[in-house]
């Protein structure tokens, strides 16, 4: 499991998101949040900047994401992710993170199953999304129907 550090001694001049450069699931979701913040964040691999922030284990950084903002605090794992919906407008997911603790749970145990998974969960991503993370294909919608067709043809 990924640890949540609260804080850094080395806040940055701009929020910036740090994510795995290597992992293909992690730039195909931080393009399309990339997109959603017009500018509110900058986003770093953590290959290029881990060690600006001496004081955050790179073991962490290869964990889960991180949002450190400009005051020096730090999002973890989904959390991470809920706060740059949170920039981006949609506070809800980040306030439903820190208010309900089964919903935090939850999110924390399928993030770190979704991390050391990555591979097999980029494949789904683009099965039901398509390739193109600025320009989604609903293509889970037709495997739907396609399914209750088939339920339906069956009875």
């Amino acid at each position: 499991m990924f640890e949540k550090i609260a804080n850094t001694k080395n806040p940055p001049a701009d929020h910036i998101f740090v994510w795995d450069g290597q992992c293909g699931f992690c730039e195909f979701w931080k393009t399309r949040w990339e997109n959603k913040t017009s500018g509110k964040l900058v986003f770093k691999t953590y290959q290029d900047c881990a060690s600006s922030f001496q004081d955050i284990p790179l073991k962490e950084f290869k964990k889960a994401s991180r949002l450190i903002e400009k005051d020096g605090h730090i999002y973890s794992g989904p959390d991470s992710a809920y706060r740059i919906l949170w920039h981006a407008g949609n506070k809800n997911w980040h306030e439903l993170y820190k208010t309900s603790k089964f919903f935090q749970y939850l999110s924390d145990h399928l993030y770190n199953h979704i991390a050391k998974n990555r591979g097999f969960y980029f494949k789904i991503t683009k099965l039901l999304f398509g390739k193109d993370p600025l320009n989604l294909k609903l293509y889970w919608l037709l495997y739907l129907g396609l399914i209750a067709l088939l339920i339906i043809l069956l009875i």
